[in-house]
């Protein structure tokens, strides 16, 4: 037995972990690969990807997340948003998990989020799959060799798919659980194999933490100026608006496609990879992350491919729409080396408007921001959450309120905070329906979108002309180059306009009524807003 391996030994079991099989112990792609393939847990794609199925699980299971109610937190948790767990609970789940971890192989990975020295949390996280381990590896921050040696973790997640939860015993809704507890600062994942849980608890720990240092956390993608890092932009959204696509724009250099922090230093990346949705995906649209697809040791999940060939079919939703890859940072080739960029010079906020309502793209003053912003207004996309088949307009509170442990005040203040010293510029934009809502419109053009928000990022709209929308209050440009007028003007998409003012009313309505429970913890500038 190695001497490396006796020395991870001996720190699982300062963990409580001990009687397991083999323990692989940060191994790098290349291994984690084979051994993901001689385990069949899934098979060699081309270019030496990985594809997988994560079974029953093809997206989030929210319903199954829960807080550990202790002490030293009870009182900064938003309870309205999160489920609590008892102590004596999460005490019964830890100790049933290391029970049946016993005499089974696990895979251990040490990273780290955050790309900003000062604000970096160490992860261990340790898991039943290769693969899983290999998506983590993909998606957090990989440390140096040199540091791995005395790396100490500040969190541990535990992932163990085989690990079905019993709801009396452990406080949870099924045999599906997701268990964070911040006091013990360790994290328990069992009956699911979707990886993405794994890398939406870290998530869900830097937005506990990070408000209290004064870091925006925040569920965006991120990009800057070739040559100017300070002419940063962040695109938040939640998942199937358009972050990943939109913010891959060859002109400019990529932070990160979803997670990053706001700090007195400027914006930093959390993670050191992507997690791109592939449905629909072409060469000719987004030709960077369709080509990660067919690179070495990228994790094609959930995609129905040629037996032989190994062809991947990117219009067959049939396991499910939420197909995805994971895949390292390095493989985009305008990606940022060190994940650090200035304070956001432009804010978008990405929503996806099932109901064809709002204009393409919409500027924002900064109170009309804080509101958008805690209103979180979108549609959940099919396929994102366990049993989500078709657009539902929902309203996601700072555009990820399933990833907020706060109450949405403490971010909405940081960030209206953190607009003031920047003087940033705010955008609404709609990626979802034009000339009627989902089942009568279209999906708006990709290419129209990019081109508006090129406009708004080297300010050719805020230089042009605006009208204000008599529905929002918000301005909307009239005239954008390549752009169809048309298009700026959402009622002129409708056949029948006097449709469009009756769902539009309908939308307002929905605002209205979604932000009464903000009324009491904001400004009067912001409830003027809504008054109007």
């Amino acid at each position: 037995m190695s001497a490396e391996r006796v020395n991870q030994l001996f720190r699982l079991s300062s963990q409580g972990i001990d009687g397991l099989g083999r323990v692989f112990y940060n191994l790098n792609e290349s291994e984690l690969l084979s051994e993901a393939v001689s385990r069949k847990e899934g098979e060699l794609g081309i270019g030496k990807a990985l594809l997988v199925n994560t079974g029953e699980h093809t997206g989030r299971s929210p319903n199954d997340r829960f807080i550990v109610k202790t002490e030293d937190v009870a009182d900064k948790i938003w309870w309205e948003n999160n489920q609590s767990m008892t102590e004596l609970a999460f005490d019964n789940l830890e100790k049933d998990f290391k029970i049946h971890m016993k005499d089974k192989d696990y895979f251990v990975q040490d990273l780290y989020g955050g790309a900003q020295a000062e604000y970096r949390l160490n992860i261990r996280v340790i898991t039943e799959l290769a693969w899983h381990g290999l998506f983590i590896r993909h998606l957090l921050r990989r440390p140096d060799e040199s540091e791995l040696s005395d790396f100490v973790s500040d969190f541990t997640i535990i992932n163990c798919p085989s690990f079905l939860a019993e709801p009396k015993r452990h406080g949870c809704r099924s045999t599906t659980v997701i268990a964070i507890n911040l006091s013990k600062k360790l994290i328990l994942i069992g009956g699911t194999a979707y990886a993405g849980e794994n890398k939406k608890s870290v998530f869900a720990l830097l937005n506990f933490i990070l408000p209290e240092k004064n870091v925006m956390p925040m569920h965006c993608s991120a990009n800057h100026a070739l040559n100017d890092p300070d002419d940063l932009a962040v695109f938040f959204g939640l998942s199937g608006t358009g972050k990943t696509t939109l913010s891959a724009e060859k002109n400019r250099i990529l932070l990160g496609d979803d997670e990053h922090g706001w700090s007195d230093k400027g914006t930093f990346n959390f993670e050191g990879g992507c997690y791109a949705k592939t449905i629909t995906l072409s060469k000719e649209a987004v030709p960077e992350s369709f080509s990660t697809t067919s690179k070495f040791a990228t994790v094609i999940e959930n995609m129905v491919y040629h037996p032989d060939t190994k062809e991947l079919y990117f219009d067959d939703d049939s396991l499910t729409a939420n197909m995805r890859c994971a895949y390292p940072l390095n493989y985009i080739s305008n990606a940022s080396a060190s994940s650090l960029g200035g304070a956001p010079k432009n804010i978008i906020m990405l929503t996806c408007d099932a109901f064809g309502v709002l204009p393409p793209i919409s500027r924002l003053t900064s109170a009309q921001a804080m509101y958008h912003f805690l209103s979180g207004f979108t549609s959940k996309v099919a396929g994102t959450e366990r049993g989500v088949t078709e657009p539902q307009p929902t309203f996601s509170t700072c555009f990820g309120a399933p990833f907020m442990p706060r109450r949405p005040e403490v971010y909405g203040n940081l960030l209206k905070s953190k607009i003031a010293e920047s003087g940033s510029v705010c955008w609404l934009v709609n990626t979802g329906w034009t000339g009627g809502s989902y089942g009568v419109g279209t999906r708006m053009p990709i290419k129209a979108t990019r081109t508006l928000l090129n406009a708004a990022l080297n300010g050719e709209i805020s230089d042009g002309k605006f009208r204000k929308d008599k529905n929002f209050g918000f301005e909307v440009p009239i005239f954008v180059r390549d752009v169809n007028p048309k298009l700026l003007d959402p009622r002129q998409t409708w056949e029948d306009a006097e449709q469009y003012d009756l769902q539009a009313r309908r939308l307002v309505e929905m605002f209205v009524s979604n932000f009464n429970q903000y009324v009491e913890h904001v400004d009067a500038s912001i409830k003027d807003i809504m008054l109007k």
